[in-house]
C-alpha cells in the first residue's frame, strides 16, 4: 500500500513541477514514482515468499 501511495505522491509532484517550470520538484515526483514501484515489487516478492515457506511448512509438517 506504501508503494501506491509514493507513486501517487510521485505523479502530483511531477505535474506540478512540469505546470511551474520546476524541475528540481518534477524529478523529485520522478524519484517519489519509482520508490514507491520500487516497494510495490518488494511487497509483491515478499508475498510469494510467504506462500513458497507456507507450502514447504505442509509438505513438511503435514496436518
Amino acid at each position: 500500500m506504501a508503494g501506491k501511495s509514493d507513486q501517487m505522491k510521485g505523479k502530483a509532484k511531477e505535474a506540478v513541477g512540469d505546470l511551474t517550470g520546476n524541475k528540481d520538484l518534477k524529478s523529485e515526483g520522478k524519484a517519489d514514482r519509482h520508490a514507491g514501484e520500487a516497494k510495490e515489487k518488494v511487497g509483491k516478492v515478499e508475498e510469494k515468499v510467504e506462500e513458497v515457506v507456507d507450502k514447504a511448512k505442509g509438505v513438511l509438517h503435514p496436518k
